[in-house]
């Protein structure tokens, strides 16, 4: 079983950490893949290819074909892009469960389609923010999660983690030094253990579904920066497409309410159990992003499935 990490040349957000991992020591060359060079270190596989990473589909299934190895789970390096133009280290799941038949796919993944969730996810976020604040790049850089969003299609549990938000910063070295630690550290290249593997680590704790809330999640991010904490897909409320029923105030069915938003929370629920196996998925609900009329729909549509809706304190171990 092996991880592969993930980098282009056509992202510098993702080729600065990748450089910078492959200068500490224990690399050796791997083999090829479809013409891309990979790395080896330990159970690790680096791979550098020089596409957008959010059309490489089936990275996982390729890298097995082509070597006979079985992924355990994928982290891929990338940049990311905000409005905002704010500085930041992300991390997130991915998926486009949201997405219909006939809609474009404009960042890649399938419609109703998730990718498991990395257990890494909140382990490494948690180390993350500490990396960040040994090397001082807080406040300066903000370290966040992400909502689930985007490709590439791929069935192996796996995440993004990204440097915000211009060029600028794609290219600054201390970030990419902080990003190529996580990997070190979190991958136990080092002479510390793994971060995050859930099968060592999990002591049948409970797992975060995060439902609503913006794009970087805060009332479910407050929850996960607890030590112990796991989290899987975090889906936000613009990803939960619902149309609005003129008797929407006296619904009785949550199958009244129109839209995608049913098979997008099954597709991320169903995904999130797969990457926990023997763990406990709840829904944790950000109460204030819903109308009432949602809110009432989604809680029955919980029942209905058999969701379970956790309180903060139920995901923290401690």
């Amino acid at each position: 079983m092996v991880t592969l990490v993930v980098a282009t040349s056509a992202d510098p957000a993702s080729i600065g950490p990748a450089s910078s991992l492959l200068a500490m020591p224990g690399w050796h060359p791997g083999p090829s893949l479809q013409d891309a060079a990979s790395y080896t270190n330990k159970e690790v596989r680096l791979i550098k290819l020089d596409k957008r990473l959010v059309v490489e589909n089936h990275l996982d299934k390729r890298w097995e074909e082509a070597t006979g190895e079985t992924v355990d789970d994928v982290v891929f390096l990338s940049k990311h892009v905000a409005s905002s133009n704010r500085p930041a280290l992300t991390i997130h799941p991915i998926g486009t469960p949201h997405l219909r038949e006939v809609e474009a796919l404009t960042a890649g993944g399938k419609p109703g389609w998730a990718a498991p969730p990395n257990p890494r996810i909140g382990p490494w976020f948690r180390l993350l923010k500490n990396i960040a604040n040994s090397h001082n790049l807080v406040p300066e850089f903000e370290v966040t999660l992400e909502a689930t969003h985007h490709g590439p299609e791929i069935n192996s549990p796996t995440m993004f983690v990204e440097i915000c938000s211009t060029e600028e910063y794609w290219k600054r070295q201390d970030a990419a030094q902080a990003i190529a630690l996580l990997v070190w550290e979190g991958l136990g290249l080092g002479e510390r253990i793994a971060v995050g593997n859930w099968s060592r680590d999990n002591d049948r704790n409970k797992i975060l579904l995060g439902i609503g809330g913006g794009h970087y999640v805060p009332r479910h991010m407050d929850i996960v920066q607890k030590d112990g904490v796991w989290v899987g897909h975090m889906l936000p409320g613009y990803s939960l497409l619902m149309e609005d029923p003129r008797e929407a105030k006296s619904l009785t069915n949550s199958a009244v309410v129109g839209g995608t938003w049913r098979e997008t929370i099954r597709v991320a629920f169903e995904t999130t159990k797969l990457a926990f196996p023997g763990g406990e998925v709840l829904a944790h609900l950000d109460h204030k992003i819903f109308k009432g009329w949602q809110r009432n729909a989604i809680i029955r549509f919980f029942t209905e499935q058999n969701i379970k809706i956790g309180k903060p304190s139920d995901f923290c171990p401690c």
